[in-house]
């Protein structure tokens, strides 16, 4: 986190996670008025996790915008005012042949949670075709040794093992043509000291991305990632101190935080197959330039690019 730096937002702190998207200041912006939908999604069924608040909230509204019916899940009496608010947004952006949106409250750490939500979405559309696996939670920890085994459970739980949960019961829903796409983070690349548990599973999760892609080529179904940088979520001021949150961002050159609705549309484009039909065990990087001043170029370009080593 920065330190001494420029001030981007008032200082604030949630003292509980999930973070309340509905108790930041500012709030975050999920939509961009000049995005222009050309029905990229038209007749899909996405299942978003953690599309509550945050980039799952945007990654939900663009997905209706641009024609699929849209499912999500949030954790229940923790996101229950920011889910009816998602709820109420996807409704307004929901093109006339999109079904009903639908919001499901689920601990998503635990397969038999994952596999009702699979079974509940699959039962009232007839299939899933795009997974978004997005929830996660972070804690600070200023040493390893502040770590202990049921927090590691919890965040592991929550951020890698969710991702193969909902992964393996969705496949049984989802034909060739689906597409699969995990949030993992610029912290992967880079590291970062103070959240290491959070780091880890970010880490997971790009190699989950690389192997599941291989592991699911042969049935047409592509497996790519996103990792955002220092985005305004509330994860931020649930998770770090009021002086941090008020920096936060200011680090990366770009010298700000980026908004949920400027990281949505690489899960637009990797959703649709009309325009990433030969992207697969990818991660795009919408970082604010977050890398370029820990990695090396070449490191950097790699990165960016993120190609499979095969």
């Amino acid at each position: 986190m920065a330190s001494g730096g420029k001030q981007q937002f008032p200082p604030q702190k949630q003292e509980t996670q999930p973070g309340k998207e509905h108790g930041m200041d500012p709030t975050p912006q999920f939509t961009n008025p000049d995005y222009k939908p050309s029905n990229k999604l038209q007749r899909k069924v996405a299942l978003v996790t953690g599309g509550d608040s945050g980039i799952g909230r945007a990654v939900c509204h663009l997905f209706a915008q641009e024609g699929a019916t849209v499912a999500f899940t949030y954790v229940k009496e923790q996101e229950d005012k920011d889910a009816r608010d998602t709820m109420q947004m996807i409704k307004q952006a929901k093109t006339s042949d999109a079904k009903d949106p639908m919001a499901l409250a689920a601990d998503l750490g635990y397969d038999e949670n994952c596999k009702k939500v699979v079974d509940e979405v699959a039962k009232a559309y007839g299939r899933i075709d795009i997974l978004v696996n997005n929830g996660a939670e972070q804690y600070k920890a200023s040493s390893v040794e502040d770590i202990d085994e049921p927090r590691l459970e919890r965040v592991l739980r929550t951020n890698i093992f969710s991702y193969f949960f909902m992964t393996r019961h969705v496949l049984k829903h989802m034909k060739e043509g689906g597409s699969i796409i995990c949030t993992t983070s610029v912290v992967a690349y880079k590291g970062n000291n103070k959240l290491l548990d959070y780091t880890a599973t970010k880490g997971a999760i790009v190699s989950f991305i690389r192997g599941l892609a291989l592991h699911l080529v042969g049935k047409g179904i592509r497996v790519n990632g996103v990792a955002p940088g220092p985005i305004w979520t509330p994860l931020i001021p649930s998770c770090f101190d009021e002086e941090e949150t008020a920096q936060f961002g200011s680090e990366v050159p770009m010298q700000r935080a980026g908004q949920p609705f400027e990281v949505a549309p690489s899960y637009v484009f990797l959703a649709s197959n009309a325009l990433s039909s030969y992207y697969t065990g990818q991660v795009f990087h919408p970082n604010g330039m977050a890398m370029s001043t820990k990695l090396s170029a070449s490191t950097d370009v790699h990165a960016a690019c993120d190609c499979q080593d095969t």
